[in-house]
């Protein structure tokens, strides 16, 4: 395949999308793109969803972590990612993050991937906290914010690795209604074990830091060094087509 030619280092994408289901379709997109040589550069991008909506795994089940009936009620459509993880809730509040690397030479191992992509964020929110906290990495790829009554998350991240590109996307927790996500979804059939059987309530907290400086310190963690205002709009349509937007793709398992 031809490959796209940029600037050396991370490159920033703004894509101005309507719909979750658009986001996730351009995430799986720009993958294709890592993995087909088609991109010398890693891309970095945030996003909000303008409605709550439920996002399930690739391999949840959906009977299992996801009330169907609350959702009905709470108006949160049920799509599903390309990633792998449990079920997380999106709306006004919570900051998505993508990042999506190339590797010619092969993807490294699943531990030096979560490191790679938490480790630097970790930091870069740290500082933006400032006196007010420091943000860490616990389980496999949580971020947490220490309170008294013990870690709570404020971050849930998932990947998919390709043979020749790397996509890691997650939430951030800013300003959400957490107690959304304690009436959509059930208690999930696995947890880390320093969630010590938490409610969703008691486990999960608000970075407080507006969308603008999360967006700033997710920039800082991967040395954006310029701008990318194109992306596959003709594969991001057919995927929506296909999967995202499709209920039977949803309610496969």
């Amino acid at each position: 395949m031809r490959q796209r030619h940029e600037p050396s280092g991370a490159v920033w994408l703004d894509a101005d999308l309507a719909s979750v289901e658009e986001h996730l379709a351009l995430d799986e997109a720009l993958l294709a793109e890592a993995h087909e040589g088609r991109a010398a550069a890693t891309v970095v991008r945030t996003w909000t969803a303008r409605e709550p909506v439920v996002v399930v795994g690739s391999s949840s089940r959906l009977a299992d972590e996801v009330d169907l009936e609350a959702c009905r009620e709470a108006g949160a459509r049920i799509v599903r990612r390309p990633s792998g993880g449990l079920t997380v809730v999106l709306g006004p509040g919570c900051l998505m993050w993508s990042v999506v690397e190339p590797h010619p030479a092969g993807a490294p191992a699943i531990d030096r991937i979560h490191a790679r992509m938490l480790d630097p964020l970790c930091t870069a929110l740290s500082r933006a906290l400032g006196a007010s906290g420091g943000v860490s990495r616990r389980g496999s790829s949580d971020l947490v914010v220490e309170r008294p009554d013990g870690a709570r998350k404020v971050s849930g991240n998932a990947l998919r690795v390709r043979r020749h590109g790397v996509l890691y996307h997650g939430t951030l927790l800013d300003d959400f209604d957490i107690g959304l996500v304690g009436r959509v979804l059930r208690h999930p059939p696995r947890e880390p074990a320093y969630r010590a059987r938490r409610s969703h309530g008691a486990f999960l907290a608000n970075l407080g830091l507006g969308a603008a400086a999360i967006t700033e310190a997710v920039r800082a963690a991967f040395a954006t060094a310029c701008s990318r205002s194109d992306w596959p709009r003709e594969t991001v349509a057919r995927l929506v087509a296909e999967r995202y937007a499709n209920p039977a793709w949803t309610a496969r398992l």
